[in-house]
């Protein structure tokens, strides 16, 4: 099925990108902001996993399909990082571990009214990278999304300086202050991350590519010797 989600098909080009994060940080609202352009106060939880799909028109002759994974916190994301391996633990990693199969990008998603989101992102990036991997074996590209910002007027106790700080100490591609509510960057987001993903399918595909070994002979081959007898 994973395969299903990423790459270039007739149509265009198909990705699976994952959004997670705490519950409650908005998640699902920012998908419908994107997917649907609606917008309403009355979400209801996800439960396990939802998927959303969004065709987005790079250029005249490019057309991108990103498969939205929206993936439930109450998965228990805090099994993960007790240092005794339970039951559980396992059943939840295996699990998890399929849902992240085969994605090239993330979102990972805080509320920006509640800074202790903040800190469990660190807990949602290093569960994708531990489970998720390009055809290269490095890790994909992570967007954090600084969420629900339009109930924060004044800012929400970061800088842009010390957020930019925070995405490179722990490895997210770059980050967006975003509200489902107003639409703010929601599309910019994205796009953000689609050209990412872009870049790096087009670096595998010229690694794919044979290398074309040209081969160069010292002298030419004959079939007469100089002696004439007809032997070489």
């Amino acid at each position: 099925m994973a395969d299903d989600f990423q790459g270039e098909d007739d149509k265009g080009y198909l990705y699976k990108v994952l959004v997670v994060g705490d519950s409650g940080t908005g998640k699902t609202s920012y998908i419908n902001s994107f997917v649907h352009g609606i917008f309403s106060n009355r979400y209801k939880a996800t439960i396990g996993v939802d998927f959303a799909l969004k065709v987005m028109n790079i250029s005249d002759d490019k057309v991108v399909r990103l498969q939205l994974w929206d993936i439930a916190a109450k998965m228990k994301l805090k099994f993960i990082y007790k240092i005794k391996i339970k039951l559980g633990q396992e059943r939840y990693t295996n699990m998890t571990r399929v849902y992240y199969n085969e994605a090239v990008g993330a979102f990972v998603v805080f509320d920006v009214t509640r800074m202790d989101t903040l800190e469990n992102v660190k807990k949602w990036k290093n569960d994708i990278d531990s489970k998720t991997f390009l055809p290269d074996g490095s890790v994909i590209p992570v967007v954090l999304l600084a969420n629900k910002f339009d109930l924060t007027p004044e800012g929400f106790g970061k800088t842009d300086k010390e957020m930019d700080e925070f995405c490179k100490e722990f490895g997210f591609l770059g980050w967006f202050p975003t509200s489902a509510k107003t639409k703010l960057n929601i599309n910019e987001c994205a796009q953000f991350l689609v050209n990412k993903i872009l870049e790096n399918d087009l670096k595998m595909k010229q690694n794919k590519k044979p290398k074309e070994q040209a081969i160069h002979l010292e002298e030419p081959l004959t079939t007469q010797s100089k002696g004439g007898n007809g032997c070489c």
